[in-house]
């Protein structure tokens, strides 16, 4: 069951401006890698259901976010189907992101009232995923569906839209401008945030200090 509400979640979400994500199999290295994102200011994360026995890993860290980092909101990720869905949070997800918008995933996460950011590639996508209630919408892949200039285009017509794109989203100051000016509600971060090499090294530290600058540099593109 989810510990924080659906409101709380999006709101979160869209005041750091950026969900980081990533999926490693060995508990005690996702437990690091959790710490040093909340280290660096992060509130929210992303564990990706990929690899066997994704559920395990997931349920260990949330359990053990709670009591470590108990602000910090954790949910899954590359969810495509509702008893996926169904299993997450039933294991403590507290919003559900998925590579597409499916209904059947939009049905179970709005029933418990947890937030659903589906994947959507087009403006028809989008508009299909916002007449079921999804509030923040996965711009996904970011730069295969154009990029910054795909959610200047789509605002222009649909400025209630709240965009998060994933994929082709980086830690440098000018990409995470081109975005932030664009119009994107927050941005997910995964493999530019959380580098294999750093995880490879036990290097969390270095985690740590690019969760903090990409955050600065948000707070600072927003003029806050």
């Amino acid at each position: 069951m989810a510990r924080f509400d659906r409101l709380s979640v999006l709101n979160t979400v869209i005041a750091g401006g950026m969900v980081p994500l990533f999926y490693n199999a060995d508990v005690d290295t996702a437990r690091q890698i959790a710490a040093a994102l909340y280290k660096g200011g992060a509130r929210v994360l992303e564990f990706t259901n990929r690899g066997d026995f994704a559920i395990e890993v997931f349920s260990a860290l949330v359990k053990h976010c709670a009591q470590a980092q108990p602000e910090l909101i954790v949910g899954a990720g590359s969810v495509d189907d509702a008893p996926t869905a169904a299993l997450y949070m039933a294991h403590g997800a507290n919003f559900v992101v998925g590579p597409t918008f499916n209904e059947e995933v939009v049905r179970v996460c709005n029933r418990h009232k947890v937030a659903y950011m589906p994947g959507c590639g087009s403006v028809n996508d989008i508009a299909r995923a916002e007449e079921w209630g999804v509030e923040i919408v996965k711009a996904f892949p970011g730069t295969a569906v154009g990029g910054p200039g795909f959610v200047k285009d789509l605002l222009g017509p649909r400025p209630w839209s709240r965009l998060m794109p994933t994929g082709g989203v980086t830690t440098e100051e000018a990409n995470l401008r081109a975005w932030f000016d664009a119009g994107v509600a927050c941005v997910g971060m995964g493999s530019n945030l959380v580098k294999k090499d750093w995880v490879k090294a036990g290097d969390f530290q270095s985690i740590e200090h690019a969760t903090r600058g990409a955050l600065d540099l948000i707070r600072v593109i927003r003029g806050l």
